[in-house]
């Protein structure tokens, strides 16, 4: 059984950074890309950034992208966001998952989500 365990986040003010893990058990991390989706107070989750599985290569949403940087440690099973400059806007609580792409978008794979971690930008 998959677990996903997300840590790091906290209240930060504006342009502050914080640095984001999800340490991922019960599957073969290396296999699975994977990505980092946030969920704000009564809006939608939405994917921030994704990682192959290998580790070369990345993508971001375009709100992130510049400031937010996605990586992976196969080695300890773990996942990571480092997030700079961070804005108001970016208050949610932040999820992990391995993705999959098809019809043009990326999936969330696991059934399973974790509790999350939830980071709080403001003065």
């Amino acid at each position: 059984e998959v677990q996903l365990v997300e840590s790091g986040g906290g209240l930060v003010q504006p342009g502050g950074s914080l640095r984001l893990s999800c340490i991922v058990s019960g599957v073969s991390f290396e296999l699975y890309g994977m990505s980092w989706f946030r969920q704000a107070a009564g809006q939608q989750r939405e994917l921030v950034a994704q990682i192959r599985s290998t580790g070369d290569s990345t993508t971001y949403a375009a709100a992130v992208k510049g400031r937010f940087t996605i990586s992976r440690d196969n080695t300890r099973n773990t996942l990571f966001l480092q997030m700079n400059n961070l804005k108001p806007e970016g208050t949610a609580n932040y999820y992990c998952n391995a993705v999959d792409f098809y019809d043009g978008n990326y999936h969330p794979r696991f059934a399973a989500w974790g509790q999350g971690t939830q980071v709080t930008v403001s003065s």
